[in-house]
């Protein structure tokens, strides 16, 4: 099956290090990301969870690739429940202007795989919490409660 990439960019009024602070942080990433928090020291070759803070599973984990507070991480990206060839998530984050640019992109996606068909539909309502947050102090009700993306 062949690969493909989701890419995702958004201006956030604030500082890199807030934008990372916002990414790596998991009372931060709990508030944005339909109730999970990241989990991992963000340490090159460490592992990383995606954990629902109810039940306390990963839904998704991987492994630190590259990490360059507070410009660049690097991850990759698996599901522990139908584990496969992981795919491969960075976050660049980049003044721009009296704001920040952080560009998301997903590579080494299945085309029409149910990750692929996930994060087409979750990253653009994620970001959005995680901008809203920073911006106003409060991330979007939708995301602060436990959510699925709408079928399409």
């Amino acid at each position: 099956m062949a690969d493909t990439t989701f890419v995702y960019v958004t201006y956030i009024s604030t500082t890199p290090e807030k934008v990372w602070a916002a990414l790596s942080d998991p009372e931060m990433t709990k508030d944005y990301w339909a109730r999970h928090r990241n989990v991992s020291d963000w340490k090159p070759g460490s592992t990383w969870a995606h954990e629902d803070i109810d039940s306390g599973t990963a839904d998704v984990v991987g492994q630190v690739i590259e990490s360059e507070p507070p410009t660049k991480l690097v991850l990759s990206w698996d599901s522990p429940k139908a584990p496969g060839r992981p795919s491969r998530v960075t976050f660049q984050i980049e003044p721009f202007m009296e704001a920040v640019r952080l560009t998301v992109i997903h590579e080494e996606l299945e085309v029409d795989s149910p990750m692929h068909k996930g994060v087409s539909q979750g990253w653009p309502a994620v970001l959005s919490s995680l901008k809203t947050m920073i911006e106003t102090g409060k991330a979007m009700p939708m995301t602060m409660k436990r959510w699925h993306a709408p079928p399409k």
